[in-house]
Order: C-alpha cells, then sequence, then structure tokens
C-alpha cells in the first residue's frame, strides 16, 4: 500500500524544511550545529505537524549519525535492549523518541545513564508542555528548542510543494482559493493540510477547487486534543484573558477548549483563576464559578459550555484581587529562606512549660493578643489587602483594627495584664 503523502514528503535535509527559521535560519542552532559537526541532546516541542520528529531525523542525516526510531507509548524493554547493545558498539548512536513525555520511569531508569554518559543522544519530540510533562531527570540532560506553528504562507508553500514533488501529486492542480481554505483549516498543521489535500485529490478528478475543499474538510483543526498537553497555550491565553477582564477573549479560548472536549482543563484552569485572580475581590463570583462547573459537569457536552459561559463572564467583570495569593507566595517565600522554630506555647505538646505559660484554650479573649508568629519575624506582613471592592475593604479596615492590638510572646505576662 502507498505511504500517506505527509510521510512521503517529509523532508530529509534541513534546507527542505518549510518555516522554523529561528532553528534552522543562517546562524541558528541546527545550522550551527551541522557547521560544527556537533550534537547533544534536545527535547523538540510544539503543536502537533510541525516538524519535530522531521527536524530531528533532519539534523542526525546532516551530520551522517546513524539513529534508531522509539515511540516511548509503544516501545518496550527489549527494543531499548537491542538499542543500547548497538549504542556499545558505536557510541553516539542517536535515539529518537516520539512521545518522549510518555517515557515511563522504568524506560527512563534504562535510558538515563546512556544518555548521561554520551553513548546515546537523545532527540525527543512531544507535543507537551516540557517544563511540565517531561520528567526533570529527562529534562536536565537535555536542550530543550520549542517549535513553532507553520504560518498560512508555510503551508501553502507546502501544498504546492506536494503538486510538484517526484513523489507528490504531479498530476494535480489546485486554485488558490482551495489553498487558502486548506491553510486555514490546517491551523498550522502541515501533516494536516497534506492530509486533506490528498484526500481532495483522490476525490476530484484531477483539479481541486474551492467546492471540492468544502465537501472533504468541513471543519478547521483546532491543533488540540483532551488526550495530550498540546493545548496549554490556549490554557495559558484562557486564564490570562480572565485576569486581564477580557471577556470575548476568555469566551473565544473557552469555546476552543470547549470544541477540545477537554473539560479537565477547563475545571482546572477556571478555578485556580478564580482563586488566584478574583479571590477576595469578589468571594461570591468564585462559589458561583464551583457551581457552574459542577452543572457543566452534570450536563455534559454541549449544553455544559452555558453555565460555562456565565462563570467566564462573572469572572471577567469582577473586581480582581490577587492579595490572598501573593500573601501565600510571600509566606511560602519566607519558610524556603528560613523555617523558624514554632514558638513553645503554640507546640501541640509543649514540654517543660508552666501552666500559667500555656496556651489557654478557654481564655477566648486572648487569643487576638497572643504573638503567633517566631520573634525573628513578629512584624512580618504577608497578606497586603486590595481595596478594589467593597468585601475586601471591609477586610482591611478590620485588619486595621486588629493589628492596632498588641501582642505578647510570654501566655503568662497577657494572663497576668488580663487581670
Amino acid at each position: 500500500m502507498k505511504e500517506p503523502l505527509a510521510f512521503r514528503l517529509r523532508p530529509e535535509l534541513l534546507d527542505d524544511v518549510i518555516g522554523q527559521e529561528h532553528l534552522v535560519g543562517k546562524d541558528k542552532i541546527l545550522r550551527r550545529l551541522v557547521e560544527e559537526q556537533r550534537l547533544f541532546s534536545l527535547i523538540f516541542f510544539g503543536p502537533p505537524g510541525t516538524g519535530k520528529t522531521t527536524l530531528a531525523k533532519c539534523l542526525a542525516n546532516e551530520l551522517k549519525i546513524p539513529y534508531r526510531m522509539f515511540n516511548a507509548v509503544t516501545g518496550n524493554k527489549k527494543d531499548l535492549d537491542g538499542i543500547f547493545l548497538e549504542a556499545k558498539l558505536a557510541p553516539g548512536l542517536v535515539l529518537i523518541v516520539d512521545e518522549v513525555h510518555r517515557l515511563n520511569k522504568d524506560k527512563q531508569d534504562l535510558l538515563l545513564p546512556h544518555v548521561e554518559d554520551g553513548t546515546i543522544i537523545l532527540l525527543g519530540a512531544t507535543t507537551s508542555n516540557p517544563y511540565f510533562a517531561i520528567n526533570p531527570a529527562i529534562r536536565s540532560r537535555c536542550q530543550l528548542l520549542e517549535v513553532k506553528q507553520l504560518s498560512n504562507e508555510d503551508l501553502a508553500i507546502a501544498l504546492k510543494r506536494a503538486l510538484n514533488h517526484p513523489d507528490g501529486l504531479k498530476d494535480t492542480t489546485i486554485d488558490d482559493d482551495a489553498i487558502a481554505i486548506i491553510t486555514h483549516h490546517a491551523n498550522g498543521d502541515v501533516r494536516y493540510a497534506l492530509n486533506i489535500l490528498e484526500i481532495c485529490a483522490l476525490g476530484s478528478n484531477g483539479h481541486i477547487s474551492k467546492e471540492t475543499v468544502m465537501q472533504y474538510s468541513q471543519f478547521p483543526n483546532t491543533g488540540m486534543s483532551s488526550g495530550d498537553d498540546g493545548h496549554y497555550d490556549a490554557v495559558s491565553a484562557f486564564q490570562k484573558s480572565i485576569r486581564g477582564s477580557d471577556v470575548d477573549a476568555a469566551l473565544y479560548y473557552l469555546a476552543r477548549l470547549i470544541q477540545a472536549g477537554d473539560m479537565d482543563s477547563i475545571e482546572r484552569r477556571l478555578l485556580v483563576t478564580a482563586y488566584e485572580d478574583i479571590g477576595l475581590g469578589n468571594p461570591a463570583a468564585v462559589a458561583r464559578t464551583i457551581n457552574a462547573i459542577d452543572a457543566a459537569k452534570r450536563v455534559g457536552f454541549p449544553e455544559g459550555r452555558i453555565p460555562l459561559s456565565v462563570a467566564i463572564v462573572d469572572l471577567c467583570l469582577s473586581p480582581k484581587s490577587k492579595s490572598a495569593c501573593e500573601a501565600i507566595s510571600e509566606a511560602m517565600s519566607e519558610v524556603e529562606n528560613q523555617a523558624l522554630p514554632v514558638p513553645e506555647f503554640l507546640r501541640l505538646t509543649p514540654v517543660g512549660l508552666k501552666e500559667e505559660e500555656k496556651y489557654d484554650y478557654g481564655r477566648s479573649d486572648l487569643w487576638p493578643q497572643i504573638q503567633y508568629l517566631p520573634n525573628a519575624i513578629k512584624n512580618k506582613h504577608f497578606y497586603i489587602p486590595n481595596t478594589n471592592s467593597s468585601y475586601e475593604s471591609q477586610l482591611a479596615k478590620n485588619l486595621a483594627e486588629l493589628r492596632k492590638i498588641t501582642k505578647f510572646s510570654k501566655i503568662a505576662d497577657l494572663k497576668k495584664k488580663s487581670r
């Protein structure tokens, strides 16, 4: 059976690569590696169909280094053992790993020492965000290179090349407006674009028109799926749009995530954003967001989009306050700087304290006057109110009054004073 068009046209050398000028252009990193005849372990990350694995193969071809392919999902220990044996006979063997973020711990344990000593040069490819999805042990041994989504102009070049390539569609012609629709639907994915072109060529009489494309490609490629993390850019934009109070942008990115059927990311990001960015500015909106997510999960898509859209509008147009988030971040920073001992009278089971020196569970009138922070940071304030909303303005007033109270670090002195 004939291989797919995208497979037949896969570039073999860097000069054949379309786009990715930041990697393959003059004096850019991949060109420099070829010129210097050097190679080290790399991880290419970016959206599907942008040429990550292709770049890895082209690099190995340019440097004339043998390479072996390994899929992190379907490959097994026996496959790796064979590669390791070959690498011992020819150190510096290139191992190209698709779906590198899917390497399980057993495979990583086998692979790491060979990457560490240079017996194997790892070239990984992933649609995931490597800072979250790649195991730190793998990531620390590799350089990370982003492979960017292709422009419509790049895709148009690829489509026209496919009509003139010896292994392409030499007997097929295409209208410019048909190319425009394909590039729009492909959304930066050259493999998707070539697949559309191939099926249109098979379904036509040798000439691809706008109508032909619309018959075989009715829906754009979102570039995302619920099965991998290739959607992280849209997820990031979703969260930042809410933070920036841009309701239209937030709804747009919500629609993209809904189209991908990715309720998990919507739920996680929406909850984090509600608590982090709106927070005490409008606690009721935060609570309503939880209810909206619960309703969306109960009814499922497509109707689930309705309560979610209500939550998005609510959060975007609410007063914002990051004060609580910033307060815990400041507290975490302090703990990382110095982990001070808990004052003796606050410990669960204080040892050696007289009765009058112990925390009194029956004296609620004394509690606001106790110094709870360690002496070294007794005057440290982590929480700084944001007065964008009436709710937090009232909290700020309460806080100002509480901070006027003199604090005691010696319970016995406090008890004597209060008699």
